[in-house]
């Protein structure tokens, strides 16, 4: 009885049917890249905001100040740069305090003599000058109140983990495309409920639900795409599929330039996840999976089809057909620790997704709070990220995999840390440096995919890179706490944080077994003997027979 592998072989493994699905998935990459950074500018900080007590108000409006007027002539002194993000005061004057005269004058000096009168913490009556609405504005998320907009995507975070365990399990039970179309009318959904959301409450609530749909469509896209495809190409389009994020990154920051509030930038990033709907007639279910559920003829009617597209015929032989892989019915963590070389190998590894995790994101929101341009930077940062997938591709089947793993979060960590202790009169240098960590963080991040699905059996391989990219997703939690929450006590902090990070992940990658050149392991044994020649010599002479993984 011929294998599915096989089968697919006489169908064509990337013929035009291939190529087309995999380029209409690729654009959930697109909307999926929107969604995971797009807080910078949903959150980005007004050009500067204070609060003004009755007075204040009253004065303001009598002498038709304009907004830098009334900034300038009532607004405290700002005292340290740890009191803001943004320009932005947290006290306001104590007018009704003083004793100054209740005919007010529009001489500020008689208004507030010598500015005398006590200070006390802002609560209401908060005022923005900014070019774009941002939820910022929107729900007051400035000094006691700032620690919610790192919330908002620690929150989104949250969803992902959450889609990325209840979603992926139902894509294995109840089918891929099944799955698929119903995260991307979900992202839709809660989408446009977020850009109206009454209230913070409403906004944090459905923002998570959009993470769980996210993740969701993006997991579910990335299957879909690895399973039509041989076992030869499998390797690229996981990373080309990947470089579809970058160029969402890249198109970001020009959208969010022409739209005048953050609801527009919220629903140019969501609608277009209805349009993936239309998926439903082209996009066929996994032939792969309907086999794996017992539903042979169903996997058949599509392979036929797809030998059609690609100009192939399949045999009426092929009337029946198997997969060879078969999976742990009820896998568990102790699995993944019980031996040596396995719990070397799933301690690294969740210690490579966090940080990938921790310094991309971290990195990525960085940009919201430096100054500059923030949308020419966001732009830049994203073009250098392009290269990344190209590099990987060169380096990995000639230096395998495990140096450039470690060459990239090493070049990521000690560009974090050089960055930091760069002075600010030479911006030209900063921004080379700072460019070099973005692509180490980038090339790290998209080989930790790879090396992660080559390190487990094929018993334990869906459940381990599901357990082990999870980190990735508690990572992108705290990511945005750790770097609003340092930067307020020195900018350059997180930065420090993050190249310590990355550096000691690039240390721990040289600790794992070379999978160059080699069979993917099978069981829990084959892992064990990773990196002995026993098993280069085992699996040069397997290579040719072992069937196809999921990776």
């Amino acid at each position: 009885m011929p294998t599915f592998d096989q089968a697919l072989r006489k169908a064509g493994e990337f013929g035009r049917f291939q190529r087309r699905v995999f380029l209409l998935l690729c654009l959930t990459g697109v909307t999926f890249a929107f969604l995971f950074v797009g807080v910078v500018f949903l959150g980005s900080q007004p050009d500067y905001y204070w609060c003004r007590g009755p007075r204040a108000t009253e004065l303001a409006e009598r002498c038709s100040w304009s907004p830098e007027e009334e900034w300038n002539l009532t607004a405290p002194e700002l005292r340290a740069p740890a009191e803001r993000r943004g320009q932005g005061h947290c006290h306001r004057y104590l007018l009704e305090a003083t004793n100054a005269s209740p005919e007010l004058s529009c001489d500020p000096l008689a208004a507030f003599p010598n500015r005398s009168a006590p200070l006390v913490p802002c609560s209401e009556d908060w005022h923005y000058v900014e070019t774009h609405s941002t939820i910022v504005s929107q729900f007051d998320l400035v000094c006691a109140n700032a620690w919610m907009l790192d919330l908002t995507q620690a929150i989104l975070n949250l969803g992902f983990l959450a889609g990325a365990f209840t979603l992926g399990y139902a894509a294995d039970r109840y089918g891929r495309i099944l799955i698929y179309l119903i995260s991307c009318f979900g992202v839709g959904v809660t989408g446009v409920v977020v850009a109206f959301a009454p209230n913070f409450s409403v906004f944090v609530i459905f923002r998570f639900l959009q993470g769980v749909f996210g993740k969701g469509a993006w997991m579910t896209c990335f299957v879909i795409v690895t399973e039509i495809v041989g076992s030869k190409q499998r390797r690229i389009v996981g990373i080309v599929i990947q470089m579809f994020f970058t160029l969402g990154i890249i198109l970001l920051p020009g959208i969010a330039y022409f739209m005048p509030s953050w609801q527009g930038i919220q629903l140019a990033i969501s609608l277009p996840s209805f349009l993936f709907l239309l998926y439903y007639w082209v996009v066929p279910e996994s032939p792969r999976w309907l086999i794996t559920r017992k539903q042979g003829e169903k996997a058949l009617k599509i392979l036929r089809h797809v030998a059609k597209c690609n100009g192939k015929y399949l045999s009426p032989n092929y009337s029946e057909i198997t997969v060879t892989d078969e999976e742990v019915s009820n896998p568990s963590f102790l699995d993944l620790v019980r031996t040596p070389q396995m719990r070397k190998c799933t301690l690294i590894l969740m210690f490579a997704w966090f940080t990938s995790a921790v310094v991309y994101q971290g990195l990525v929101m960085r940009l919201g709070i430096v100054g500059g341009n923030l949308y020419i930077d966001f732009f830049i940062s994203g073009l250098v990220e392009l290269p990344a997938a190209l590099l990987i591709l060169l380096t990995i089947e000639r230096l395998g995999r495990r140096l450039p793993f470690a060459a990239s979060n090493i070049v990521a960590g000690v560009a974090c840390l050089v960055t930091a202790f760069l002075p600010e009169g030479i911006p030209w240098l900063r921004t080379t440096v700072a460019t070099l960590g973005r692509l180490g963080i980038t090339m790290a991040f998209e080989i930790v995919y790879l090396v992660n699905s080559e390190l487990y059996p094929t018993t334990l391989r869906n459940f381990g890179v599901s357990l082990c990219s999870g980190l990735c997703d508690f990572g992108g939690i705290i990511a945005p706490f750790l770097l609003f929450r340092l930067a307020a006590v020195w900018l350059e902090l997180p930065l420090i944080i993050f190249g310590i990070l990355a550096s000691i992940c690039g240390g721990l990658v040289m600790l794992l077994p070379e999978t160059k050149g080699i069979a993917l392991p099978e069981t829990v044994d084959d892992v064990e003997k990773l990196g002995s020649s026993q098993l280069h010599q085992c699996g040069r002479k397997k290579k040719t027979q072992v069937s196809s993984s999921n990776v």
